[in-house]
């Protein structure tokens, strides 16, 4: 279900995908990108509400070393994590394009990205698109729910030469090579 504010990417330009059955599967998905996150990166994920963005989160941190509860930012905007690498989570599903990011510490957030010193993750990421010129190119998840309540279909775009070097170590397949 996406909003008129929130639309949501064609899944058909998505190259590469995996299908998770369970929350915990969802978690681990997110647990092996953490694993191959080495600072700088921005991670972008769109889906409706439901589709597990949080839940993808939150194994991305524990991969980090994280222990704090791992909760959406839907209300606070930014929750920072601390681990081997810290983790800014942001939620713009309650910000529209007039609201000035930097008011809301966004540009801090992505100079120490830029630096390589934390991981910007983004729910719901149309108002940061814009700002993210000069940064690595974004790693663009969408996920989608499936037919049963626990399956989701996750879909990977990222314009990097090491792209799929990095679907391949996830377990992301082609799309229309694999199950997906």
């Amino acid at each position: 279900m996406e909003t008129p504010q929130h639309p949501l990417p064609d899944p058909a330009g998505f190259p590469w995908g995996i299908e998770t059955l369970s929350e915990q599967e969802t978690e681990d998905l997110g647990a092996r990108l953490g694993g191959r996150l080495e600072g700088g990166e921005t991670v972008l994920l769109y889906g409706p509400l439901g589709a597990g963005k949080t839940c993808f989160v939150r194994g991305l941190c524990h991969s980090l070393g994280i222990d704090d509860e791992v909760v959406s930012p839907t209300f606070t905007l930014v929750n920072t994590y601390a681990g081997r690498l810290t983790v800014h989570h942001l939620d713009f599903y309650r910000i529209d394009r007039e609201t000035s990011l930097e008011d809301i510490g966004v540009m801090e957030v992505m100079d120490e990205v830029a630096a390589g010193r934390a991981v910007l993750v983004a729910e719901w990421p149309d108002p940061l698109v814009p700002e993210l010129v000069g940064l690595a190119p974004p790693l663009i998840w969408l996920g989608t729910p499936g037919t049963d309540p626990d399956q989701r279909l996750w879909r990977l775009r990222y314009q990097d030469d090491k792209a799929a070097a990095l679907a391949a170590d996830l377990g992301l397949s082609k799309l229309g090579e694999g199950p997906c």
